[in-house]
């Protein structure tokens, strides 16, 4: 079976692609993590190295400006031919040259039950609200902060003692195994090239 390519952006310590890795690695996968771009040196490229995948770091700093940046992850992720582009913690908005480079085919995940607590801080959003349900969903990757069609949420209890930090290790939890089964499920499918995956 021809495995699905997917390249892997992070910007932290890698947990998530971790996971994907993990789940990668069983010969009935139907996707094969092609490649991991970081922002920046990030502690999340040793589980990639570890795992033999190719690596590459595109810093902003490196750049004339944003737009030239933009280009060039465009570039390092059109290196790997991937048919999916997974943001596993990935903390910079995407540009225009990526997102027409690979329309429907970027996903992203969010810590918390969207359209509810969009943007950098909604694990922080969803304890000062007092809800008492929050959680993680996958998204597909649009122009907005956040903005994109939902594909897939898991819902996560808020507790009475939690913290920002506790709150959001709940839900990485939930989070992680939820993104692999989207990866998982819009991989395993065979599709022509000019087909949006999601």
């Amino acid at each position: 079976m021809s495995r699905t390519p997917v390249v892997v952006l992070i910007s932290g310590t890698g947990s998530t692609l971790a996971a994907l890795l993990e789940a990668g690695a069983h010969p009935d996968c139907p996707y094969e993590i092609v490649g991991v771009i970081a922002d920046k040196e990030a502690a999340g490229l040793a589980h990639a190295r570890a795992a033999g995948v190719p690596t590459a770091v595109v810093r902003l700093a490196d750049h004339a400006d944003r737009a030239a940046w933009d280009r060039a992850l465009a570039e390092a992720v059109a290196g790997f031919s991937p048919r999916l582009v997974v943001l596993a913690g990935f903390m910079k908005l995407l540009g225009a040259p990526l997102l027409e480079a690979h329309p429907g085919r970027i996903i992203n995940t969010h810590p918390a039950l969207l359209p509810s607590f969009p943007g950098a801080h909604g694990v922080r959003d969803a304890l000062a609200h007092g809800v008492k349900v929050t959680g993680a969903t996958v998204i597909e990757v649009d122009a907005g902060v956040d903005t994109g069609r939902i594909l897939a949420q898991v819902a996560v209890e808020v507790r009475e003692d939690d913290t920002e930090a506790t709150l959001h290790e709940r839900i990485k939890q939930a989070e992680q195994p939820l993104l692999v089964d989207v990866v998982r499920r819009l991989t395993a499918a065979n599709r022509t090239e000019q087909e949006p995956i999601a």
